[in-house]
């Protein structure tokens, strides 16, 4: 899983580096020649949009959620084990919610035949297509670690499903930094 969001993350963030170079000669040709690329604007959009929809992928694999973990701390492992899987149990909803509402958006495209409003007239369904999976993906990870959860706590491995679900403590993001900072 760990991989997963680390290739996700890189390929993100090589995004971000494209767009940020894009915007760049863009300011560059308007201020230096009087002419544009045009569209910076509208790949930055596309861009932030399929970003928006993997990092929620990242989150989840690296257990990223806001949860207010001063009191979860605190609570027995059983406790900390309900939260958890409810916690992972809302995530699956929110996934299957991004979805159904997801579809609305690709079907009116499609029925439309919308295209960006911009000199690119992007077919809007290319863009919307990469978003969508980008949410199908968290929809399915958070099915995935629904079902691990799941299997913990219905079997009464709640100290497993606790290492395994329980929000990451400043302790253990720290030795994840210092790890970090030995490989570089």
């Amino acid at each position: 899983m760990d991989s997963l969001a680390t290739w996700i993350s890189r390929l993100f963030g090589w995004s971000l580096l494209f767009l940020s170079g894009f915007v760049a000669l863009e300011t560059l040709l308007r201020k230096l020649f009087n002419t544009s690329l045009q569209g910076a604007d509208e790949l930055g959009g596309y861009v932030l949009a399929l970003g928006a929809a993997l990092s929620f992928s990242v989150a989840l694999i690296d257990r990223a959620h806001i949860r207010i973990d001063v009191l979860h701390a605190r609570m027995p492992v059983r406790f900390q084990a309900l939260v958890d899987w409810l916690a992972v149990l809302s995530l699956a909803v929110l996934g299957l919610f991004f979805l159904y509402v997801g579809w609305f958006v690709i079907s009116d495209t499609m029925a439309y035949g919308s295209t960006a409003a911009t000199p690119w007239r992007t077919p809007l369904i290319w863009p919307q297509t990469a978003w969508y999976v980008g949410l199908a993906g968290f929809a399915l990870l958070s099915f995935v670690l629904l079902a691990k959860a799941s299997i913990l706590f219905f079997t009464g491995r709640h100290k497993a499903l606790a290492d395994a679900f329980n929000p990451t403590s400043a302790e253990e993001e720290l030795s994840e930094e210092l790890t970090q900072l030995k490989d570089r």
